[in-house]
């Protein structure tokens, strides 16, 4: 791409993506974003156009999942659209696949579980014949997710036991950088998901996948951290949980997650209700 049109220091979507959560962060992003949208309103060439698409369906998918983060839903679900009608110009079928499963996810923060499970079984149906199995194993786990809020058991672990069986070697594919998934993370949605039915090996699975982190996504640890701290109270260990509250509060507070520090503070309270405080 020219560096007329997009400056070479510019940060990456990846690359913001990996520090997702601070407000320089986002101030970084939406720059970006408008900066995209200025060059691709005045492109001609078929060709640098459909490159500037690409970009803006990126960019405006972080900006979607970081707005997510900070509950600002209906900005979330514009930048999504944003993101789609972007991805359909730039004639990537699996970008816009993954656009559209990860707008479900307004829809979970919406307490809207039934329609987001419903969203992401038909972008999967969709885009089963050409979507990278990679891209098939996040469509599958989202998918758990969604129900495992909605509180159907069985299609969540129908939809875990798929994501598991698609899941190709490796960490990411070239096609599609915006994705990462291995085995840490499947183990890390298993533990996300199951807790809320009171499986055994919950605690087992988030202590697998915590030890799979390197310490580079704060966002990630706080949420695995919360899982685990939630699995432990379950399994009536309040004590073995508050260090992991405690730690994913920390983490969350630097991300400025408030979506995560909600969650995290009913199962603070409810920690320090079973401790007797």
């Amino acid at each position: 791409m020219d560096r007329e049109v997009i400056p070479g220091n510019s940060p990456t979507p990846y690359t913001l993506r990996q520090g997702l959560g601070g407000p320089a962060i986002a101030d970084k992003m939406h720059a970006q974003m408008a900066q995209i949208q200025r060059a691709h309103r005045h492109a001609i060439r078929p060709g640098l156009r459909a490159q500037l698409a690409h970009l803006l369906a990126e960019t405006a998918s972080l900006a979607g999942w970081q707005a997510i983060n900070t509950l600002a839903l209906n900005d979330a679900w514009t930048h999504y659209e944003r993101a789609k009608a972007a991805a359909y110009e730039a004639d990537d079928a699996a970008l816009l696949a993954y656009v559209s499963g990860e707008q479900a996810y307004v829809l979970m923060e919406l307490g809207r579980p039934a329609e987001a499970t419903e969203l992401l079984q038909h972008v999967h149906e969709q885009h089963r014949a050409h979507a990278p199995a990679r891209l098939r194993t996040w469509l599958s786990a989202a998918e758990a997710e969604a129900a495992a809020i909605l509180g159907d058991e069985s299609t969540c672990r129908a939809a875990l036991y798929q994501a598991a069986a698609l899941l190709p070697e490796g960490d990411g594919d070239p096609e599609t950088p915006y994705l990462s998934i291995n085995a840490h993370h499947i183990a890390r949605w298993r533990g996300n998901c199951l807790v809320r039915f009171g499986d055994p090996d919950t605690v087992e699975d988030l202590r697998s996948a915590l030890a799979g982190m390197d310490g580079t996504y704060n966002r990630a640890e706080s949420g695995v951290r919360c899982d685990l701290g939630h699995a432990l109270l379950a399994a009536g260990d309040p004590e073995a949980a508050q260090p992991h509250i405690q730690r994913a509060q920390q983490l969350a507070t630097m991300t400025g997650s408030r979506r995560q520090r909600r969650r995290i503070d009913e199962l603070a309270k409810a920690v320090n209700h079973a401790l007797g405080r």
